[in-house]
């Protein structure tokens, strides 16, 4: 299986990612060591030279990353018919150990990309390189996570055995499953859904006012960094009951897909675009410099922080507006018997 195009395409572009970074990892820790833009030295002039280099070729090699995801999510649902006893993504992730962890390295790997670009993009627009330190260092940081993301999918497909009898979805989230995913699916609804849409709608202020404000990027971070794990979790202890219409269907990934419109890729896009918004905000907040700020910084970092601000206000708006939609319209009625 690990032949399937899917696949190769998917360890391509994390081969690729994983090399670029460790390749850039010299660079990178000397810049950490050297980096001194006062200094006419012949050494830091090739630090400059390099670094336009090496943080063009990572913007290539990182903005490959995202979508890397969703082909990964994509790959595993498409090979659960592989397998006796899958019916979508949790089944094929399940085949082996290697599954759930290589998914969640590589939602890791997608919010630490998206964090480097928007670093990178606000650096490279101003004459001092105000960032250059900051973002080499998210780069250090990254090469661990995207080595550990790129093995972890060497093992996961290549330890693919179609002999192998899984589990469906529903067993996941039965009552002799694990005390998370059970404590997910056995959360009432009357409780569920209003925790979702106030800290969803929560979020979303925060991020208005920071789009307003220019500024206050940490704050919506930390929003966002609740309103993550929140909506996960409603995906799975009432969202999905809605989507399949069935009271005891609460499987976060069969709604990606064609019977189901795909909905699911929509959900989750959205909802990842606000977090990767929100959580690059604080990033940018947390590592821009504050004293003897440059007029380029002063200037792009708010304006940067607005424009992440009304990304993340109009993910957490669609994400609350699509919900409630899914709710209202669905056939399945739930709050009357809760």
């Amino acid at each position: 299986m690990i032949l399937d195009k899917s696949v190769l395409a998917l360890l391509l572009a994390s081969g690729a990612g994983a090399a670029g970074t460790l390749a850039a990892a010299p660079h990178a820790l000397a810049v950490l060591r050297r980096w001194d833009l006062s200094s006419g030295s012949a050494s830091q002039l090739r630090l400059e030279r390099m670094s336009t280099l090496v943080s063009t070729g990572m913007a290539l090699l990182l903005l490959v990353q995202a979508p890397a995801l969703l082909l990964f999510v994509a790959a595993a649902d498409g090979m659960a018919s592989h397998f006796v006893g899958a019916m979508c993504a949790i089944g094929s992730l399940k085949v082996n150990p290697f599954g759930f962890p290589a998914l969640i390295t590589q939602i890791a790997a997608f919010f630490g990309t998206l964090i480097w670009l928007v670093l990178n993009a606000v650096d490279g627009g101003c004459r001092d390189y105000p960032l250059t330190r900051a973002k080499h260092g998210v780069l250090v940081a990254l090469i661990p996570l995207m080595a550990a993301s790129f093995g972890l999918e060497i093992a996961y497909f290549s330890g693919l055995d179609a002999s192998v009898i899984t589990s469906c979805c529903g067993s996941l989230f039965s009552s002799d499953s694990s005390k998370v995913a059970n404590d997910l699916a056995s959360l009432p609804v009357r409780m569920a859904i209003p925790i979702y849409f106030v800290v969803l709608a929560t979020a979303a202020a925060v991020a208005a006012v920071t789009a307003w404000r220019g500024r206050g990027g940490i704050w919506l971070g930390l929003a966002g960094v609740v309103a993550f794990p929140v909506g996960l979790a409603g995906i799975v202890s009432f969202l999905s009951l809605y989507v399949y219409e069935d009271p005891l269907h609460h499987c976060p990934f069969c709604f990606l897909k064609p019977e189901y419109g795909y909905r699911g890729y929509a959900f989750y896009g959205i909802l990842f675009v606000a977090t990767a918004a929100a959580v690059s905000a604080a990033a940018l907040g947390l590592l821009s410099p504050r004293e003897n700020a440059s007029r380029d910084l002063q200037e792009r970092v708010p304006r940067a922080t607005r424009t992440l601000g009304l990304v993340a206000l109009a993910g957490y708006l669609s994400t609350v507006a699509v919900s409630g939609w899914q709710v209202l319209a669905s056939g399945l009625k739930l709050l009357g018997d809760a």
